[in-house]
């Protein structure tokens, strides 16, 4: 009877990493680039009173065991990679990836990260940043005097600028490459949009957009976060829902465990 308090206990706890993890899918479905996680679950170790296939006889066995279960735990959570729905914006420095791929960008420590954000910006020295100033591996350079309204980026990533009071004539500024990695899932969650390879994810392989096995850049586009909030409600609800009955579970041990207390009064 004991153990149903423990086990409703179990579930009431991922119940609630539950919510915690479609709360922050909800809290980011308008983050630039963002990717929603899936919570994964598993049951705990059983208690085994009798093995399936315990010998009843000579010549029988049984056909089925008896054992109980002590609840539920949190295996994990597995980000999702599906492409997010892209938002013209008609800035020449915003990029989207079609397909596979990640932009690298390197932190002030030489650390790289990678991100599906591509709203870039220029900083004091003209090189390409993220939101956060980190710069974009391999670095791309505008020239002073370049007129940011005429830059182009090609969907293989060719970066081109015309200067001001030039003949007009495009200027190849280098090419943004992307990374793509063996198991993305295994990426580590960094925030700000940032992802950190490690070694479930394996290390990256960089090459062209469009090359086998990576993705097409969109000049103008960003890439919303692909969080489906119909889904995600569905999730709270039933997160909800199955709180409330392993509540009732405990409610229901208490009471039995009352019942079995008032016998000997």
């Amino acid at each position: 009877m004991l153990r149903a308090l423990y086990t409703s206990a179990t579930g009431m706890k991922a119940q609630e990493l539950l919510i915690d993890n479609t709360a922050n899918n909800l809290a980011n479905v308008n983050t630039t680039g963002f990717r929603r996680s899936r919570m994964d679950f598993a049951d705990l170790v059983y208690s085994t009173l009798r093995q399936p296939g315990t010998a009843v006889s000579n010549t029988q066995v049984s056909p089925t065991g008896l054992q109980i279960g002590n609840g539920v735990r949190v295996v994990g959570t597995t980000k999702h990679f599906s492409q997010g729905a892209f938002e013209q914006t008609q800035n020449p420095l915003d990029v989207a990836i079609e397909g596979d791929g990640f932009f690298q960008v390197d932190l002030p420590n030489g650390e790289s990260r990678y991100t599906r954000a591509g709203a870039f910006k220029v900083d004091a020295d003209g090189q390409l940043v993220n939101a956060d100033g980190y710069i974009l591996n391999p670095a791309i350079t505008i020239p002073q005097g370049t007129d940011l309204a005429k830059i182009t980026i090609g969907t293989d990533g060719t970066v081109n600028a015309v200067q001001s009071g030039t003949d007009e004539t495009p200027q190849n500024l280098g090419q943004i490459q992307l990374a793509t990695f063996l198991n993305p899932a295994g990426l580590s969650s960094e925030g700000s949009n940032l992802f950190a390879a490690t070694a479930a994810s394996g290390d990256a392989v960089i090459g062209n957009a469009g090359d086998a096995g990576f993705g097409l850049i969109r000049n103008g586009f960003v890439e919303g976060s692909n969080v489906e909030v119909v889904t995600e409600l569905i999730s709270l609800i039933s997160a909800q829902r199955a709180y409330e009955v392993n509540s009732r579970a405990i409610r229901a041990g208490d009471e039995m465990l009352s019942t079995a207390t008032d016998i000997v009064r």
